[in-house]
């Protein structure tokens, strides 16, 4: 079982960078598929990017394929979400999600480890 921890949001504007990282405060991403989901005001969850074990294959929304990348350091026990080119839709809080699954999945039912989330707004 882990508890994953969001970190890295802020406030940025529009053409800006910002780097989110994800680290469990109990146990380890070993053998768990992670990904990244986001939530807007008055909006459902939405899939942002995960990241499979087994084959540390990724996959993208395709409102973010361009533009964001998710990256495992195994050595940290940390997943980062690297994010470019942010727009004023990408302001959402955003979540990190575990499941001891090899492959991930872009449906939030499908994992039971949830962080907190971290605010990202992205100005105009």
């Amino acid at each position: 079982q882990v508890q994953p921890v969001e970190s890295g949001g802020g406030l940025v504007q529009a053409g800006d960078s910002l780097k989110l990282s994800c680290a469990p405060s109990e146990g380890t991403f070993s053998s768990y598929a992670v990904a990244w989901f986001r939530q807007a005001p008055g909006a459902e969850r939405e899939f942002v990017a995960g990241s499979s074990w087994r084959d540390v294959s990724t996959g993208y929304a395709t409102s973010v394929r361009a533009r964001f990348t998710i990256s495992r350091d195994t050595t940290l026990n940390t997943v980062y979400l690297q994010m470019n080119s942010l727009e004023p839709e990408d302001t959402a809080v955003y979540y990190c999600a575990a499941e001891p699954h090899s492959g991930y999945s872009d449906a939030a039912k499908d994992y039971r480890y949830w962080g907190q989330g971290t605010q990202v707004t992205v100005s105009s």
